[in-house]
C-alpha cells in the first residue's frame, strides 16, 4: 500500500484499494497453474495411450466380444467365472510366479555380485562397464533368435561343447521337454536382466561415503560387516525400486516365450501374459482374453502400489 492511497483511506475513511493484494494473487495463481499446464500434454498423452486401453480391456472383459461383427453381449463376470474355473488356471499362475520371482530373484544375486566386482579399480574397467549392457540392450527378439540357435538340439553351441567335453552323452532338447522348458526360459531372462540390476546398484554403490567405510573399518569390522552396516542401508532403495521394476516387466513378458517355446510344450511354459495372448489372438477370444490381462493387471497393482510408495519416501528424504 502506497503513502498516497494510506492518506486516503486517513481522510475519506474508506478502505483502501487492493490493488496490491490483487498483484500479489496473480503471480501466487501463475505458479500454481504453470505445472499444471506443462503436465497437461504429458497427462493427455497418457490418457490416450494407456488409459483408453485400460478401460477397454475391462469393458472386454464383462462382454462376449464377436470378432465378425463386432457386437458386445454384456455377461458380466461370466469370462471372469469362466477363465478362473479352467483346470490350467491354477498351474498358469504357479508358473507365472517361478517365471517372475525365479528370474527376478536370481538377477538381484547376479547384478549385486557383478556391481561389487565393477565397483573395484583394475584395468579396463570402464570397457567392461559397458560391456555388460549388451544382453540388456540387445531386442528382446535378437535375443530369443539367438538362444534359440544356441539351444538347438542338432546344431547348437551349447550342446556341441557338452558333448565334445563328456558331460552328455546325447543331445538335450531345452526348450522341447517339460521338465527344462520354464528353467531353461528364467535363465535367458536372467541373463539378459542381469546387467540392468548391476549398473543401477553400481551408480548406488558410488555413492556411498568412503569415509563411512574408513571409519567401519577402523572401528575393527570386517568386510562383510561394512556391506552389511554401510553399504547394504545405502543402497537398499535402489535394490528394491529395481527389484519391483523388474518383477512388473518380467510378469509381462510375452516375447521371448512366445518365440522360443510358444508356452509349450504343452502349457509347461504358459505364463499369465501369454496365455491371454494365446486366447485373444489365437482362439480369437477377446472377452476372456481380457479377463486375464485385468487378473493379471490386479496383481500387478500390488507391485505398483509398492513402487509409488517407495519413491515417494526416497523424494521425501
Amino acid at each position: 500500500m502506497t503513502s498516497s492511497t494510506l492518506t486516503e483511506a486517513v481522510v475519506t475513511g474508506r478502505p483502501a484499494p487492493r490493488r496490491s493484494v490483487t498483484r500479489r494473487r496473480r503471480p501466487a495463481r501463475r505458479a500454481t497453474l504453470a505445472p499444471l499446464v506443462l503436465l497437461a500434454p504429458a497427462v493427455l498423452l497418457v490418457a490416450v495411450f494407456a488409459g483408453y486401453p485400460l478401460v477397454r480391456s475391462i469393458w472386454f472383459s464383462l462382454n462376449d466380444v464377436s470378432v465378425f461383427t463386432g457386437v458386445l453381449d454384456f455377461v458380466g463376470f461370466q469370462n471372469f467365472a469362466n477363465v478362473i474355473g479352467t483346470a490350467e488356471f491354477v498351474p498358469t499362475l504357479g508358473r507365472t510366479a517361478i517365471w517372475t520371482f525365479g528370474a527376478v530373484a536370481l538377477q538381484l544375486v547376479g547384478g549385486l555380485s557383478l556391481a561389487l566386482m565393477l565397483n573395484n579399480r583394475f584395468p579396463m574397467r570402464g570397457v567392461y562397464r559397458g560391456l555388460i549392457m549388451i544382453p540388456w540392450a540387445t531386442p528382446s527378439v535378437l535375443v530369443a533368435l539367438m538362444w534359440k540357435w544356441i539351444l538347438d538340439p542338432n546344431n547348437g553351441v551349447l550342446n556341441q561343447w557338452l558333448l565334445g567335453a563328456g558331460i552328455i552323452d546325447a543331445p538335450i532338447e531345452f526348450l522341447s521337454q517339460n521338465s527344462t522348458a520354464l528353467p531353461t526360459l528364467v535363465m535367458i531372462d536372467v541373463w539378459q536382466g542381469i546387467p540392468l540390476f548391476a549398473i543401477m546398484i553400481l551408480a548406488a554403490l558410488q555413492s556411498v561415503s568412503g569415509e563411512l567405510k574408513e571409519s567401519a573399518q577402523i572401528d575393527g569390522c570386517g568386510p562383510v560387516s561394512v556391506f552389511r552396516h554401510v553399504v547394504l542401508p545405502a543402497i537398499l532403495p535402489t535394490i528394491l525400486i529395481t527389484t519391483l521394476l523388474r518383477l512388473i516387466w518380467t510378469s509381462n513378458y510375452v516375447d521371448l516365450i512366445f518365440i522360443l517355446t510358444g508356452g509349450g510344450p504343452g502349457t509347461s511354459s504358459t505364463t499369465l501374459a501369454l496365455e491371454s495372448y494365446l486366447t485373444t489372438y489365437k482362439a480369437s477370444d477377446f472377452g476372456s482374453g481380457a479377463a486375464y490381462a485385468v487378473i493379471q493387471a490386479l496383481f500387478l497393482a500390488v507391485f505398483i502400489a509398492l513402487y509409488v510408495r517407495l519413491t515417494r519416501k526416497d523424494a521425501t528424504r
